[in-house]
């Protein structure tokens, strides 16, 4: 007998094939999405590295007071 598979949703679990079409669909969206967000975290600690860099390669490059 396989393991059946099961998912976890505010504390209680359930069997994903006990799931109605639309809550797997919805399960599914939620997954894309939650994807999406990390790519987008990704993208964001990228962008602030980028910044992170320019502003030092700035401040290199601005008079010092003698």
């Amino acid at each position: 007998m396989a393991d059946e598979q099961t998912i976890t949703i505010d504390g209680k679990e359930y069997a994903l094939e006990s799931l109605s079409e639309a809550a797997k669909g919805q399960l599914t969206n939620l997954r894309i999405v939650d994807q999406e967000i990390a790519r987008l975290q990704q993208q964001q600690a990228i962008a602030q590295t980028a910044r992170n860099a320019y502003a030092q390669a700035l401040q290199a490059e601005l008079p010092t007071d003698a």
